[in-house]
């Protein structure tokens, strides 16, 4: 991309905002390649340096500074088309956007709402620092982006996420005061896309601009009303202009005097290796909350004492969890639920994660719309359980009853990812895992020394 193709008006924004001499380095910098990053999954590998060194060579890697489980890769490595991405060894994002949710600071047991969620870079960053533990929420406005994000949810192993597909307000009216830390990656006119993405360019305008500026602050108010009293709100964007970043900062804090902002930090792309981003850190005082989220749980709780009045659904799931405990005795041996409780949508049960101050539960999804209700476990098919692919990407293979595993070169795994049938070990039977280096790619089940293979079909490989 050159200088010239850039919007006239963009220009002279950036040229006030920095000054003529930082302003043209800054647009020369729309002249060089662009970065290239991926970060490792903690849930998968127990060292990411050590899971960082075997891809050293073949990608090219070099850390990324402000986040210890992100590395820049060569674009002809193609980490993509590797087995390990597959395996959900590792999530390719842009570098820029790793600093968001490296200031989120998310900790193991908290109640974390990622609000703008997809494609799901964040989400699967938040819940690398969650280690399975406590309740993260991943929402997403969009039904077509909130389906890519579940999808990624699945394929890192996360067992402790309920996707949503909800309009902030239908959030906030059933979250108040809720959420230990939210990550507000604001939708926005996307000027850090501009080198990557040419349709980013023509997209934008001063009166886009303005529109995201109003929309990012709608969506403060309703965040404003989720997170908890002494909590922590991330508001990031991939943008540069002032007034959807600071401007917009200023203005929530100036009508919300219990926020104050703890810090803010901007990558440039001609100062850093990496297409930019903006990142404000702001803290919620102890003050009182103008709701009260107790009121909303004792609502939902009716909810669902009066929908339970209706039928046996209670004594239906313990049936089908017994459908599911007897899977796992067999082929799971070592795979072990934590806290929460079963949910059925159609054939698939589901285990949906509890917070650890009791306040979620099924209740807590009456009225929004869920894209995916935490672990999905199987799928009930003629009274026994199929399991599902989210169940084989959440687990370790240590926990299987049977795994086989091949090297990432090895013509057996290019063969499992197209759905091919393997050669089984005359021993093995039932439901077990393929895994790649001894990390799961998905269910396959022996029989007769064959192993049937069950990746699910829009995941396989053709090419």
């Amino acid at each position: 991309m050159t200088e010239v193709q850039l919007p006239a008006a963009f220009i002279r924004q950036m040229q006030a905002l920095l000054g003529m001499e930082d302003a043209q380095q800054f647009l020369n910098s729309f002249l060089a390649p662009r970065a290239y990053g991926l970060r490792f999954n903690p849930l998968k590998t127990e060292s990411v340096p050590a899971s960082a060194a075997a891809l050293e060579q073949p990608f090219h890697l070099t850390p990324v500074p402000w986040c210890n489980t992100g590395y820049y890769y060569d674009e002809e490595a193609r980490p993509g088309k590797h087995p390990y991405h597959s395996a959900g060894l590792y999530y390719i994002q842009e570098p820029s956007a790793m600093s968001a949710a490296e200031l989120l600071d998310a900790q193991p047991g908290e109640t974390i709402l990622d609000f703008a969620a997809a494609p799901g870079g964040k989400t699967t960053h938040i819940a690398g620092c969650m280690q399975g533990q406590g309740l993260l929420i991943a929402n997403e406005i969009h039904p077509a982006r909130a389906k890519i994000l579940s999808e990624n949810v699945e394929r890192i192993g996360i067992r402790n996420a309920v996707a949503t597909n909800c309009a902030p307000h239908e959030l906030s009216a059933k979250f108040i005061a809720f959420f230990d830390r939210i990550m507000l990656d604001a939708p926005c006119s996307g000027e850090g896309m501009f080198r990557k993405d040419a349709d980013a360019v023509g997209e934008w305008s001063e009166e886009h601009v303005h529109y995201c500026a109003q929309r990012q602050a709608d969506i403060l108010e309703h965040a404003a009303i989720m997170l908890k009293p002494g909590g922590k709100l991330v508001y990031s964007t991939c943008t540069f202009n002032r007034e959807e970043n600071e401007t917009t900062i200023e203005q929530f804090v100036a009508s919300h005097p219990e926020f104050s902002v703890e810090r803010t930090e901007r990558i440039w792309p001609h100062l850093a290796l990496g297409e930019g981003h903006f990142v404000a850190v702001l803290f919620k005082s102890n003050e009182p909350s103008n709701g009260s989220f107790a009121e909303s749980t004792d609502r939902d709780k009716s909810k669902r004492r009066d929908r339970d009045k209706k039928g046996s659904r209670a004594s239906s799931l313990q049936a089908e969890m017994e459908l599911f405990h007897s899977f796992a005795k067999q082929s799971l041996p070592g795979f072990n639920l934590q806290a929460g409780e079963a949910l059925r949508f159609g054939d698939a049960l589901y285990w949906l994660p509890h917070d650890r101050e009791g306040r979620f539960s099924a209740a807590s999804l009456d009225g929004i719309k869920v894209a995916r209700a935490g672990l999905h476990l199987g799928d009930i098919r003629k009274n026994r359980l199929e399991p599902a692919h989210a169940l084989a990407m959440a687990v370790k293979a240590d926990t299987a009853a049977w795994v086989q595993s091949y090297s990432a070169d090895s013509p057996e795994i290019a063969a499992y990812l197209r759905g091919e049938t393997l050669p089984a070990e005359p021993r093995l039977s039932g439901w077990g895992l393929v895994a790649v280096d001894g990390y799961p790619l998905g269910w396959a089940k022996a029989s007769g020394g064959q192993l049937k293979n069950h990746l699910p079909k829009g995941l396989r490989r053709f090419s």
